[in-house]
């Protein structure tokens, strides 16, 4: 079987597009997953991939909108150029980031614009022309092997957090507040991230999660979005697959895609939330309980969700 060549092209910065990123993304060398290669920089690739393409550069420092708005006027042989004549329907578009409300309409003016380059687009909302849940990539270092392979890591300390201080938007905002009566109580955990106020007292950026997350029994994961079906990120899959029990606060999305008893569910940002999480990590219990359930999840990241499994099963419809 010929093996499929698919390339990227993104305007999403939590990408690292050097090709050793896509590397770890498979247990193959050069990118290959099954009847594919994932070379984002190829000249005549089989397949493109358009991953959270902005058809008009970002907002600096205006209006997003008001940016997009007047940067379409960006003519079509710009973007063409871009494509390496792949035909239409060889052309993904997959939009990754949560229908927010400061963004959702530059997000269906994305839709709008990839209807006239490709043959199959998708996002994490009901605007989507196909809304679905995200193929997985995640944020971990270790090559697929080892994380494929290894047993659960020694387990040291209760429970982490890995976050920013990001407060462009409401529900980021909302998510600073939770963190500051967090630390304001008595419950122990070790907060990392960049950004953060001096007030949070983080232990500091780290430049692989792996290592903030897999001594841990447990770990915060608070999405920046919970109010659809789709929408599920790799905050989830990189606490997975470093042996960590989720406590975890998004959408409706994970618990279809995941085995049943893998995560904990967080159940509100506020007094009742932090309350659970006392309870939850007193004790290394709860992790014993569902260390089978992770086992489970993490193949089914590996294997199922990943963005190459994904891109691999269609290029099997051509």
């Amino acid at each position: 079987m010929k093996t499929k060549t698919v390339g990227m092209i993104s305007s999403y910065r939590g990408i690292n597009q050097e090709v050793d990123w896509l590397w770890l993304q498979t247990p193959e060398s050069f990118g290959h997953w099954k009847n594919i290669q994932m070379y984002a920089p190829a000249t005549e690739p089989d397949f493109l991939i358009m991953y959270q393409f902005d058809f008009s550069p970002p907002p600096q420092p205006k209006s997003r909108l008001d940016w997009f708005r007047k940067k379409q006027k960006q003519s079509e042989s710009d973007i063409t150029s871009l494509l390496h004549s792949v035909p239409k329907e060889r052309i993904i578009y997959l939009l990754r980031e949560p229908p927010l409300d400061e963004v959702v309409e530059v997000n269906k003016l994305n839709y709008q614009e990839a209807q006239k380059y490709c043959g199959y687009i998708s996002g994490p909302d009901d605007f989507a022309p196909n809304p679905d849940y995200m193929p997985a990539i995640w944020y971990l270092s270790n090559s697929f092997r080892d994380l494929d392979q290894m047993p659960p890591p020694e387990k040291k300390a209760a429970c982490s957090w890995i976050t920013s201080g990001i407060n462009r938007s409401a529900n980021h905002q909302r998510r600073l507040e939770f963190l500051k009566a967090l630390k304001s109580s008595d419950v122990e955990f070790d907060l990392f991230g960049q950004n953060l106020p001096e007030w949070s007292k983080a232990r500091g950026a780290i430049g692989g999660k792996w290592y903030g997350m897999s001594p841990y029994y447990y770990n915060l994961s608070i999405e920046n979005y919970a109010d659809n079906d789709w929408y599920v990120s790799e905050k989830l899959w990189d606490s997975l697959l470093a042996w960590c029990l989720p406590i975890y606060y998004g959408g409706s999305a994970a618990d279809k895609l995941l085995p049943p008893g893998s995560f904990l569910r967080l159940p509100s940002l506020d007094e009742k939330g932090i309350a659970y999480i006392k309870e939850v990590t007193a004790t290394p219990d709860a992790w014993y309980e569902a260390k089978d359930a992770i086992a489970e999840a993490r193949q089914v990241i590996l294997h199922k969700l990943n963005l190459l499994n994904w891109l691999s099963e269609f290029t099997d419809k051509f």
